[in-house]
């Protein structure tokens, strides 16, 4: 969402004009990202008929609590775009001081279930090097 511009017109005639169902997976971590702009193209990708996905990357200081995660979906759903995986940190140099541990983000989700309905919550999952799909956890 950093770039909505990017959604032109010709990107939109482009994924709408093929036979297939098109699915783009936009990357928000948080509710304040899905500004005007990120909206507008998130409207506009679903006009050209994509099912729009979510992937987030739970970051300590930034999403790591159930009131964010909530905000997020809920912002996400009244965009048009599902919550779809929520990642935990890959272990890159820099940034470890946003790593969450599996069992707080295990708690997370759990206490997110618990009062949000199932279509808000993103499955928790890691990326492993060589593994042919994300991992859940």
């Amino acid at each position: 969402m950093v770039l909505p511009e990017r959604v032109t017109p010709a990107l939109l005639n482009w994924l709408g004009g093929t036979r297939f169902q098109t699915l783009v997976v936009v990357h928000v971590n948080h509710a304040n990202e899905l500004d005007t702009p990120a909206r507008d193209a998130l409207q506009a990708l679903r006009g050209s008929g994509a099912l729009l996905l979510n992937q987030a990357v739970l970051l300590a200081g930034v999403n790591d609590s159930v009131e964010a995660l909530e905000q997020l979906g809920r912002a996400l759903i009244a965009a048009g775009v599902l919550p779809y995986y929520l990642h935990q940190l890959d272990p890159v140099q820099g940034a470890a001081h946003f790593a969450v541990s599996d069992a707080r983000a295990r708690e997370l989700i759990t206490r997110l279930q618990a009062q949000c309905s199932g279509y808000l919550i993103p499955r928790l999952v890691r990326e492993i090097p060589g593994d042919p799909g994300k991992t859940p956890l």
